[in-house]
């Protein structure tokens, strides 16, 4: 009779396969929510992806590619006019220089459908040219708007995360926390937080990593106006239980991986973001410092988020 296998641990795993987990000595998660693994193997043309490309780019980076692709596409267009003949356009008998700047103001006039009518195509060439750019123009201009369309359509959660986590005295132990706040003035209800801490695993190889949810004071909160710190107590049950010191996570690789997802009320849709902490990045015996503003005179409250970093040094309980 066939001896039953021992059920793997299933902290062991979380998605990023046995392979990174046992032999990635960086971070595994970016504090951008990027991952820290490549893909290799695939063709320019198999991981080509421009719509992908365009929402997720920058806005300054899609304006400044948008303007670079125009400006490219209207001297390549002025090169074509040119090529064309002497005759092509109205005006083109003078210099070769007044003869780009004339193609090229053409072509800006044909792509954008303006048409002053002081320059026009006189040979087949050129007419047959301006057809082509016309029908360019107007399919550029629709693919630019439908992807500044996604780009404004598409719910993003714009969440600030404190740079640093901290290990704080909580009641009568302590507690691992760290801070967030919403950077944007839409409202996300129904706010859910995952935790997890990946580290080597004690008493295994050195190549063991184990991935372990941490039990948070509150995992979810209904409305998220200002700030929210999320806290993990330190108790018995705890697998931060036996740490002491930020040493102690450093030398087991501590990472906390941490995963936030909730509801937009602008999109009406869900938004998550994820973010993580290494062990050196987690302060022992230090809590946050208020961020709450004196109240105004009506009894209004506020939050000052350039305080969301700030902490100070306390005792911990023994």
């Amino acid at each position: 009779m066939a001896e039953p296998q021992p059920q793997q641990d299933i902290n062991l795993d979380l998605g990023f396969g046995t392979v990174v987990a046992r032999e990635s000595r960086t971070r595994l998660l970016n504090r951008d929510g990027s991952f820290n693994v490549r893909r290799e193997g695939l063709s320019f043309w198999q991981e080509l992806s421009p719509y992908h490309y365009f929402l997720t780019i920058s806005w300054s980076k899609f304006l400044s590619l948008v303007g670079v692709a125009y400006i490219v596409s209207n001297t390549l267009f002025a090169l074509a006019y040119m090529a064309c003949g002497a005759q092509a356009l109205t005006g083109f008998q003078h210099g070769f220089l007044s003869r780009f700047w004339i193609a090229f103001f053409f072509s800006v006039e044909t792509i954008a459908t303006i048409g002053y009518g002081n320059i026009v195509p006189v040979t087949l060439a050129s007419n047959l040219l301006m057809t082509i750019e016309s029908l360019y123009g107007i399919l550029a201009f629709a693919l630019i708007a439908g992807i500044v369309f996604g780009r404004f359509a598409r719910p993003t959660a714009e969440i600030l995360f404190s740079r640093q986590a901290v290990i704080a005295p909580y009641r009568d132990t302590k507690a691992f926390m760290f801070r967030i706040v919403n950077q944007r003035r839409t409202q996300i209800v129904d706010l859910e937080a995952r935790v997890l801490l990946a580290r080597r695993k004690k008493g295994g190889s050195d190549s063991d990593r184990e991935f372990i949810p941490l039990k948070l004071e509150r995992d979810s909160v209904a409305f998220f106006p200002l700030s929210w710190t999320i806290v993990h107590p330190i108790d018995e049950e705890s697998p931060l239980h036996d740490y002491r010191a930020t040493d102690d996570l450093r030398a087991c690789e501590s990472e906390f991986l941490i995963m936030l997802n909730g509801f937009d009320e602008t999109f009406s849709q869900t938004v998550h973001t994820r973010s993580s902490y290494k062990g050196e990045e987690v302060v022992w015996g230090a809590r946050f410092r208020n961020m709450f503003n004196p109240p105004e005179p009506d009894g209004s409250l506020s939050i000052d988020v350039r305080k969301i970093h700030d902490v100070e040094r306390v005792p911990l309980p023994a």
